[in-house]
């Protein structure tokens, strides 16, 4: 436990107590690394980070630190299919197969972009599973999807699309625009808007990175919770699903083994790099309307699904809704509006919009909790300050 940590950054003095749980974080709640930003009404009212980026505590961790939020990507990946779909580009609820022809196989036709989108298609991962050298191969990994069967019939049941989500969306926004998504973001959201966002990180910036720390192995947990290998269906194993999912996590291996490799792929749901006012622009950008329309952030909070039980997570984590690639905050677990959106990561990071109180927001970090995504305390202290502020809570 740190009795001290530095703190840098600014933070307005109505949200003095976002600072004060900002702190008690190092001191109570074992954090190493961190950083938290949050606009209101399109104003910058926090921006802070302390701690260390690393785990031998060398290098301060700094304003322009970037975190890995893994799962939190798929809330950047989202905005760019939403953003096509603003500007008439696509139609999320045509089948996948109109802009990806080969991903019509193996009984995929009526494959909508919006059942991937809300992890209803069945393409949780291939059937046949790959090595982690393969899968820099952008085409190899996605023609294994194309040719490989939905795990349950789309539409019937919710699962969620742990990495198989990033590519196959990816995939489309290449068909459509002759663009990797990596570079989509970059030229027609990041760099026009000035965010620190990146779904394929140049090597330039990887001094940047934040070390993660005790972050578990994929392998490490399937084998601790009894998971079988690749499963050939649902019914293998009472975890077959979330075995299939995070068995098709190449990104895991790849970034145990090669993390320079792994930093500059692009894995559209799984290894976004940002910092804490990267990710809490982002949000803002949707907060304020200058990424997507009214009526086009109206639809990605629709639900889909509502609380199904989820087939490759299991009910037990079933504390948020599904929206249109969103996480949807329809328990009130991150804040006591029901209708802000945004995305968890694995290991605690957060960023979510409230379009009601123009609120947008982001946490990272670097100590690794793997039971916590959208809920954890460490962020939720920080949100709870805000809301109260505003006098929401």
């Amino acid at each position: 436990m740190t009795s001290t940590v530095l703190i840098g950054g600014s933070c307005d003095p109505r949200f003095g107590a976002v600072r004060a749980n900002f702190e008690r974080n190092f001191t109570h709640d074992n954090e190493v690394g961190a950083a938290v930003a949050v606009w209101v009404d399109g104003d910058l009212v926090v921006n802070l980070w302390g701690g260390y980026a690393d785990a031998k505590r060398r290098r301060p961790w700094r304003e322009n630190t970037l975190a890995s939020i893994f799962s939190g990507s798929k809330g950047l990946t989202s905005t760019c299919l939403h953003l096509l779909a603003d500007r008439g580009e696509i139609d999320l609820q045509a089948p996948v197969a109109q802009y990806w022809p080969e991903f019509a196989q193996a009984g995929k036709s009526d494959i909508t972009v919006a059942m991937v989108l809300g992890h209803r298609s069945g393409v949780i991962a291939p059937r046949t599973r790959l090595h982690w050298s393969e899968v820099t191969d952008w085409d190899r990994v996605c023609d294994a999807l194309a040719a490989s069967e939905p795990w349950w019939k789309p539409g019937t049941a919710q699962g969620y699309h742990m990495v198989a989500f990033g590519f196959v969306l990816g995939e489309v926004v290449r068909r459509v625009t002759g663009r990797t998504i990596g570079q989509y973001l970059r030229t027609e959201i990041a760099e026009p808007m000035g965010i620190d966002v990146h779904i394929g990180l140049p090597a330039s910036e990887h001094h940047r990175c934040a070390e993660m720390i005790n972050k578990p192995h994929i392998r490490d947990v399937l084998a601790n919770g009894g998971a079988p290998g690749h499963p050939t269906s649902l019914d293998e194993h009472p975890m077959a699903g979330l075995s299939a999912a995070m068995g098709f996590v190449p990104d895991d291996e790849l970034g145990s083994n090669d993390i320079t490799t792994w930093r500059i792929a692009e894995f559209p749901g799984t290894n976004a790099h940002v910092s804490a006012l990267g990710l809490a622009t982002f949000y803002n950008g949707l907060a304020q309307e200058k990424v997507l329309g009214r009526e086009q952030l109206e639809r990605v909070r629709v639900s889909q699904g509502a609380f199904d039980p989820d087939v490759v997570l299991g009910p037990r984590v079933a504390d948020h809704g599904w929206g249109l690639g969103y996480m949807l905050n329809q328990r009130g677990v991150a804040g006591p509006n029901l209708r802000s959106f945004g995305h968890g990561g694995s290991g605690g990071s957060y960023g979510f919009v409230d379009l009601e109180h123009r609120i947008g927001y982001g946490y990272v970090m670097n100590y690794f909790d793997a039971t916590k995504c959208n809920a954890d305390p460490r962020t939720t202290a920080l949100s709870d300050e805000v809301y109260r502020v505003l006098g929401a809570l």
